[in-house]
């Protein structure tokens, strides 16, 4: 377990003053140290055209910069899991493992509003679980024992997993499972997918399409039924043999074309009801459930997809549920990306997910 790397220059960007009506996310990440006490980013390390390279107030910093917390302040805490291989084996298109970084690129310009500019809940950069060359289940044994972490932190509000192909959802899983929630704590657990596909598949070792099967596998092993709910499945994209596996789980879905037809507030209604028998809502979000022109890239872009907004508004359900512990976002392909379209839209509905779960009970 690593931080990322020049983890000051991931966090950067414009600074326009101190105060928390000035707050962005750069201002008040603070990257966690090898020892666990956190260190503030420096903030106002500007890219682009924030001023550092003109010598003005963007190199500027002061109040904006977060202090070290108490051990249990509450918090957010953001994670990595730099893989790709898992793509590889399921013949997909690899470059996922330079996700996490650009996403923190993405979300560091962020304005925050709330009990996070105003810091009554922190933001915590733990670093990376990497995937060494072609060794996959090392890398999701790192990748789950630095979320069990992250689940376990006093004061964490919600961990974030920033992908990463979606073998990371197996390892998010077993991070889940080895914290002291879900069915440790006794309490009932589910897990909401925003995807075009199922990733059901069986395969002969794990891939990037294998991870619910390993789950549903799993919770069978330990006495339980999975809970698995899908928005977005695209038919084209899933073969009938899925479709059987799915109704055979008793999987919860909508295609596509149903969270067209629902809109906003049916796909609300949706995510309210899953959650509605859980204590612990795990949400994972693959950025192909996006279409092509929104999140182009990613292995495989929608023909179709759901659009934006209506995403958002699942994402503000499962957040404004209140049993949100765990997120992650998988998939992005920076190799693939044009003009940085698909990290600007996940770091959107990331910082959609953790305004919500911070404004919840503050």
């Amino acid at each position: 377990m690593t931080n990322s790397p020049d983890a000051a220059a991931l966090w950067s960007g414009r600074h326009d003053g101190d105060g928390p009506e000035h707050s962005r996310w750069h201002q008040r990440v603070q990257v966690v140290a090898a020892d666990g006490a956190p260190a503030p980013v420096a903030s106002g390390r500007a890219s682009g055209d924030s001023g550092a390279a003109r010598g003005d107030s963007a190199r500027q910093t002061g109040s904006a910069v977060p202090s070290a917390p108490s051990a249990e302040a509450p918090h957010i805490a953001v994670l990595g899991f730099r893989s790709d291989e898992g793509v590889r084996r399921n013949r997909g298109r690899a470059g996922a493992a330079d996700g996490p970084a650009a996403l923190r690129r993405a979300l560091a310009p962020l304005a925050l509003h709330g009990p996070l500019a105003e810091g009554a809940v922190g933001l915590h950069d733990l670093g990376d679980a990497e995937t060494v060359g072609q060794d996959l289940e090392g890398g999701q044994d790192r990748a789950s024992a630095l979320t069990s972490a992250a689940l376990d932190r006093p004061g964490a509000r919600l961990s974030v997993v920033l992908g990463g192909g979606h073998e990371t959802a197996w390892s998010s899983y077993r991070g889940l499972m080895g914290s002291g929630l879900g069915p440790r704590a006794g309490q009932r657990w589910g897990v909401l997918n925003l995807d075009a596909h199922f990733d059901l598949r069986k395969e002969p070792r794990p891939t990037s399409g294998t991870p619910f099967a390993q789950m549903a596998r799993a919770e069978q092993q330990a006495g339980r039924d999975l809970r698995y709910a899908v928005l977005g499945i695209a038919e084209p994209s899933n073969t009938g043999a899925l479709f059987t596996r799915a109704r055979e789980l008793g999987v919860r879905w909508w295609t596509d074309q149903q969270c067209l037809e629902a809109g906003a507030d049916g796909i609300r209604r949706f995510v309210e009801d899953f959650a509605a028998g859980l204590d612990i809502l795990y949400l994972t979000i693959d950025l192909d459930v996006l279409p092509a022109a929104t999140a182009p890239g990613v292995s495989a872009p929608a023909a179709y997809g759901v659009p934006l907004p209506l995403i958002a508004a699942a994402v503000r359900a499962a957040a404004g549920s209140g049993k949100l512990a765990l997120l992650d976002v998988v998939e992005l392909n920076p190799s693939l990306d044009v003009d940085a379209r698909t990290a600007r839209a996940a770091a959107r509905l990331i910082d959609d997910a953790v305004g919500t779960v911070a404004g919840v009970g503050t």
